[in-house]
């Protein structure tokens, strides 16, 4: 999928980071530690999921949106190439993304609602979570939202191969893996076709 040219959205997402730290003073919206270095940490390692997301892609939801990441970095990014729905449970982060999407002038749907309370007749093309939950329990949340040929991007930290390990003994899937662009400790996971092995269980 190619973004909006960087010098479009650049600007947006400089905008975004402002509010996020003026609103950081009011709400916990990303740790404390990471705002000397949220430019890296936050919006970089949203954005190498860009080149992830399949050019034929017309919708995406992002799981536990909580400030934003990386849902609405990539929805600033790929600015009208794409449906972007933000669900997050959290009234004040909901603020916040509302906020944002309306000083960027983003056209977003952002859903204030408990993943597991989300009707099955919401899917997308591409779902997407950051430090949102183990594997398997990622894999449960995404799955009702997931068409026959829809993509999972998951970035994850260091416990990840512990993490593959634990789904596979309850999912069959098939599985990208790729190093993170911005912690040598951390990768990206690309999930197709997740399927349980024992659906009754």
């Amino acid at each position: 999928m190619q973004p909006i040219p960087s010098e479009i959205y650049l600007p947006k997402l400089k905008q975004y980071e402002g509010l996020l730290r003026t609103w950081q003073q009011k709400i916990n919206l990303v740790s404390s530690s990471t705002l000397p270095d949220l430019w890296e940490r936050h919006f970089q390692d949203s954005l190498q999921l860009l080149p992830y997301i399949p050019e034929e892609a017309k919708s995406l939801i992002d799981l536990g949106s909580g400030a934003g990441f990386p849902g609405l970095v990539l929805a600033i990014a790929l600015s009208g190439k794409i449906k972007v729905t933000l669900i997050e449970s959290d009234l004040r982060k909901c603020l916040f993304l509302e906020n944002v999407s309306r000083e960027t002038f983003l056209d977003i749907t952002i859903v204030q609602e408990r993943i597991e309370s989300i009707k099955e007749s919401m899917t997308a093309d591409v779902i997407t979570a950051r430090a949102l939950a183990p594997l398997p329990l990622l894999l449960e949340y995404a799955l009702p939202l997931m068409k026959e040929d829809s993509t999972a991007l998951f970035l994850k930290g260091e416990s990840v191969q512990k993490e593959i390990g634990e789904a596979q003994k309850k999912w069959e899937f098939d599985l990208e893996f790729f190093p993170s662009l911005t912690d040598s400790r951390a990768s990206v996971l690309k999930v197709k076709h997740p399927k349980r092995i024992h659906p009754h269980d």
